[in-house]
């Protein structure tokens, strides 16, 4: 037994003496030189704002306003909120901070507090919240240096990085992790997506903190985590700095964000598709469903059937990645499209144009928001024909599609868009009845 102790204790004195020699020739590698470069460039973000206070429902319903006397256009109560969130200077000089549009949302006030407990008034100089990116600027101080915006185009996965905010008010908080996955999307469908995931922790707070690289960039700003807690879990995502710098540019210079459209509707490919077009099973893109009449890409001659797979010489995976490389460029922007047609490559070039304007049904009822209504043309049936549905509008939300047929409303017939505002006349609840394709569908809205 003594034997044995003592074989042990000669083997833990070695490995000792190695793990030692080990750590003296190769020292454990620190972040604190990046943190300490890069710390006082991330924000404490503090806001003021007010929001609609909830309501019982039936308060919208002019019936029952009329049966207690009430108003019938008292405007809905609202109250005070305080919010905090985090954000990163992009340009000491200009006063420019970077955060995310869902942290400054109904802010009247904004109270930047720097490291050294300064505190700033800061204006909102433009937000997006389709990518979910917002401007700051700085109007009463000096802000300490900024962070130089990396190239995420060149971020690896297995990636270390640095998650630096101001989770649950702890400001300046780090963590670190690597980076998990990247092009994340689907999140909000409606949004324009591709994450970098990382498992640096990331919690409430965090939102428009920075995630850099080792070598001191941004590489992206924190904006969500999948949780069923709250808390991390070690899934959190970042909006990449190359989306953020073409956001961010635009807000500067225009204090909003002009995208172009290419006027397609595409889907992803999937196994059964390739096998329906005869294309091989490695070939990534996205399907083109429909091509919008004058739009950029039926100038540009992309038909129906094409399969497009490169944008500017970059490669489409699938239908969201084309997207957001789409939904990153100006109007008047020209791009290089590389498609297959019947399986052959082709290159075609196409100018950008505007985003269409769907026509404003909101005045109709507050539930058709977002909705392009028309009459129906003749020969296609009376009735109120759904032209197009803005994404994330309350229409969109409600369940109705382009080239939805309404026929009736609280099952009263209706032939035209002046007998469809009559019949939605002081209704807060109606039930739609439309066609869709060969099927009779009856959906609510409120």
């Amino acid at each position: 037994m003594r034997s044995f102790l003592a074989a042990g204790a000669a083997t833990l004195s070695f490995l000792s003496a190695s793990s030692a020699g080990a750590q003296a020739a190769t020292p454990l590698p620190s972040f604190a030189p990046v943190i300490r470069e890069v710390a006082p460039a991330v924000v404490n973000i503090g806001v003021r704002g007010s929001v609609a206070a909830p309501r019982n429902p039936f308060f919208d319903d002019p019936g029952f306003r009329r049966f207690f006397g009430l108003p019938p256009d008292a405007a809905p109560r609202e109250r005070e909120f305080q919010s905090a969130g985090s954000g990163v200077v992009v340009d000491a000089a200009g006063g420019y901070i970077v955060t995310n549009a869902h942290v400054i949302e109904n802010a009247s006030e904004i109270t930047v507090t720097l490291m050294d407990d300064r505190e700033l008034k800061a204006e909102i100089v433009g937000s997006d919240p389709r990518s979910d990116v917002a401007v700051l600027k700085v109007t009463n101080g000096r802000l300490p240096g900024e962070i130089r915006l990396a190239d995420s185009a060149r971020v690896q996965v297995g990636d270390w990085v640095i998650a630096i905010g101001n989770p649950f008010g702890l400001q300046h908080s780090v963590t670190s992790g690597i980076v998990s996955a990247l092009g994340r999307s689907g999140i909000n469908r409606d949004n324009y997506e591709d994450f970098i995931q990382t498992d640096a922790a990331i919690n409430p707070g965090n939102s428009g903190g920075a995630l850099v690289s080792l070598a001191g960039e941004l590489v992206g700003i924190n904006t969500a985590i999948l949780s069923r807690s709250g808390g991390n879990m070690g899934i959190g995502f970042a909006i990449p700095s190359n989306m953020v710098r073409a956001i961010m540019d635009q807000l500067i210079q225009h204090g909003q964000v002009s995208r172009g459209q290419l006027g397609v509707t595409i889907l992803s490919l999937t196994p059964e598709y390739r096998q329906n077009l005869g294309l091989g099973a490695d070939v990534q893109g996205a399907l083109v469903s429909q091509v919008v009449e004058d739009s950029a890409a039926a100038r540009a001659g992309i038909q129906v059937g094409d399969v497009i797979t490169s944008v500017r010489g970059q490669a489409v995976k699938g239908a969201a990645e084309l997207r957001n490389a789409i939904g990153m460029l100006k109007v008047g922007d020209q791009v290089e499209i590389g498609l297959l047609r019947e399986g052959r490559p082709q290159r075609l070039r196409a100018t950008l144009r505007e985003v269409a304007q769907l026509a404003d049904a909101s005045a109709i009822h507050r539930a058709l928001t977002g909705a392009d209504l028309a009459d129906a043309p003749e020969g296609g049936g009376s009735g109120v024909v759904v032209r197009g549905v803005q994404p994330g509008s309350p229409a969109a939300q409600a369940g109705l599609r382009p080239d939805d047929l309404i026929v009736a409303v609280n099952r009263s017939r209706i032939a035209n868009l002046a007998q469809l505002r009559e019949a939605t006349r002081d209704q807060a609840t109606i039930l739609l009845q439309l066609r869709r394709g060969n099927q009779l569908l009856i959906l609510p809205l409120r």
